[in-house]
């Protein structure tokens, strides 16, 4: 079996917070504590509703921030021992995917110059006949057509803006992308055409993705292995069937009941999971079990047990107190999407 392309181990991530001159001052604790790895060609979604720390996360896989705790290793190698000069070798290696279509290109270069500008940056195909040669098939490769390389992002629209955003993150060749929320600016129909590419890319250049995202739909079509965040900290993992068909988290199950199902018959014996309460504070989490507050199979063990992950399956992993809890949920709620 092959070596873990990213390794991520113990990995935190605590901002310093002031609540004002005479608050005391406070620590978010956006990633605490996470871990796990991406294999060669290999699918990884992180998953979890808005302030979780997932957006963080991949921050800190691109090096974009400096982790508080825990280690980053990137094919072998620890990011954070590594030099600027190695750093930026690196970079070569891991791009990224926004979210935004409209925000993340420069109004002002023309799509060949965002295309193009990684290869300026790391000194590639300098010569114009290669150069034109490798444009050609990345453009195809990402249904770009030649004729949009003199234009400006302003006049495409958002799925378009997208493939110019691929198509640069692609120019380098990279062994691992990291992809943030890179449909949920784009309407319905435009998803699909931009995840289908993502897999045919994945396919044909052998890239692997961390996926960062809060819809189950869209990773289930594309991601092969699945991790639900919940306040700073995995609180499950697993293959993406095993974890669709048999969710060993309370937190899972919930966000599983409210994917709607395009089948009314199946979609009206479901029963939706209703959490009760706030998300709470990342700067004062709960005691024990962060999700105890909103839990509906809470026992007095949740409020004051920090459980960590543990297997529950083969290559399943659940951090829940209360495991089993399967004879007190609801199969109704749990129809396979």
């Amino acid at each position: 079996m092959s070596a873990p392309l990213l390794e991520v181990r113990g990995l935190k991530k605590h901002f310093a917070a002031s609540g004002g001159m005479f608050a005391e001052k406070t620590t978010v604790k956006a990633v605490d504590g996470v871990s796990f790895s991406v294999m060669p060609q290999e699918s990884f979604a992180v998953v979890g509703e808005s302030g979780c720390g997932k957006t963080t996360l991949g921050k800190l896989v691109l090096a974009l921030e400096k982790p508080t705790d825990g280690t980053v290793l990137f094919d072998g190698r620890d990011m954070a021992s590594m030099s600027r000069r190695e750093l930026r070798r690196l970079r070569a290696d891991i791009q990224v995917i926004f979210q935004d279509p409209y925000s993340s290109l420069n109004p002002r270069m023309t799509v060949s110059d965002i295309i193009t500008e990684p290869w300026i940056i790391h000194g590639r195909h300098k010569d114009p006949a290669a150069r034109a040669r490798v444009l050609a098939k990345l453009l195809d490769d990402c249904g770009i057509a030649k004729a949009y390389l003199p234009r400006h992002p302003h006049e495409f629209s958002g799925g378009q803006r997208q493939r110019v955003g691929i198509a640069r993150a692609l120019a380098l060749d990279p062994k691992l992308i990291v992809a943030d929320e890179p449909v949920s600016a784009l309407d319905v129909s435009i998803q699909a055409q931009i995840l289908n590419l993502l897999k045919d890319l994945q396919k044909e250049r052998k890239l692997s993705y961390l996926f960062i995202s809060h819809d189950f739909s869209v990773v289930r079509h594309l991601c092969t292995r699945i991790a639900v965040m919940y306040l700073g900290r995995i609180v499950e993992s697993a293959d993406s069937e095993v974890l669709f068909n048999d969710p060993q988290h309370p937190y899972t199950e919930a966000l599983l009941s409210a994917v709607p199902v395009p089948d009314p018959s199946i979609e009206k014996r479901r029963k939706r999971i209703l959490l009760t309460g706030d998300v709470p504070s990342p700067l004062k989490p709960p005691s024990g079990c962060r999700f105890h507050p909103r839990c509906r199979y809470l026992v007095d063990a949740c409020r004051t047990e920090d459980p960590a992950l543990a297997e529950t399956g083969a290559a399943h992993f659940a951090a829940c107190p209360v495991l089993p809890f399967k004879d007190k949920r609801s199969d109704a709620a749990l129809v396979a999407l």
